[in-house]
């Protein structure tokens, strides 16, 4: 069994090579150049093939004509199979972009939890997600792949009892400094940009406190959190949104890449200028929520 700091370096080795898979080769993905958007799905169904997954596709047509897909993989549980952990990351980008941190990090960070998970035996249903259409011009829209997948896990019936939605984990820099929404807030969060958010509304404060301690505990990197309302800039920036439409607990676990990183949206948001030993942190603090959120009561 590897030691944890051997699992931490396998994490990250696997991670920088998803990030230059995504966001050096294929580099853009969005419906401005739809080769790319289907390039970057059809490796990640690969990666999750590889895996052992069986695959599922959710089609649907967004504007222009063309039929966009997220990609569902799950493990069902073995008590209580009905109650649902979802887990998921867009991998699309704004077409300015080869989107190394957004969101090629928290596609990584989920194929990671996939094979992490796999070994796993769980008493919840596991469910990964890898949705499409998050960047503008489909953000908040209908037609954003989360809030497709809400919607229909609604219409289902589907009981998720959790929802993380993990949205840039890669950049982290200690000779940085943070900002926040709020001015105020530096006085009660780290003022350098080396630290993992969780971030969720009021509804989903249990749910943000339970990922935030459950990620401390998991891995060596500093978690902080915030609950707020839903209008406060920043707070509904993924798709963790979609689901508090249709009133399931979610979160966000984040980098804070738009009020830390300069290469947020450019074209230098490039795989070298990722932190992997810190992604690796992030990963294992992620795996710890799921195994806490999947054995608590």
């Amino acid at each position: 069994m590897a030691t944890p700091e051997q699992a931490g370096a396998i994490i990250a080795e696997n991670g920088r090579a998803i990030v230059e898979e995504l966001a050096g080769k294929i580099g853009p993905r969005s419906l401005a150049n739809p080769p790319s958007l289907e390039g970057a799905a059809r490796f990640i169904e690969e990666r999750f093939a590889e895996l052992g997954y069986a695959v599922e596709r959710q089609p649907y047509e967004a504007p222009g004509g063309h039929t966009v897909r997220n990609l569902i993989v799950e493990k069902t549980g073995r008590g209580k199979p009905d109650e649902i952990i979802l887990i998921g990351a867009h991998y699309d980008t704004v077409p300015s972009t080869p989107g190394a941190d957004d969101n090629a990090s928290g596609v990584a960070g989920l194929l990671e939890l996939a094979r992490l998970l796999k070994a796993y035996e769980n008493r919840r249903t596991i469910r990964l997600v890898a949705f499409t259409c998050e960047e503008p011009p489909y953000f908040h829209s209908r037609w954003m792949g989360s809030r497709v997948y809400a919607r229909e896990a609604r219409r289902r019936g589907d009981d998720i009892i959790a929802m993380v939605s993990i949205e840039m984990i890669g950049f982290f820099d200690a000779s940085i400094s943070q900002t926040f929404p709020v001015p105020l807030m530096s006085y009660f969060y780290p003022s350098t940009a080396d630290f993992i958010g969780v971030v969720g509304n009021l509804s989903s404060r249990r749910l943000v406190t339970a990922v935030k301690e459950a990620m401390r505990r998991g891995g060596a990197i500093g978690v902080e959190s915030i609950t707020a309302v839903s209008l406060m800039p920043g707070i509904n920036f993924s798709d963790h949104a979609s689901f508090w439409h249709e009133n399931y607990p979610a979160v966000m676990v984040t980098d804070t890449a738009f009020y830390r990183s300069p290469h947020y949206h450019g074209p230098s948001d490039t795989p070298e200028t990722l932190n992997y030993e810190a992604f690796a942190e992030v990963v294992k603090g992620l795996y710890q929520a799921v195994v806490e959120l999947d054995e608590g009561e």
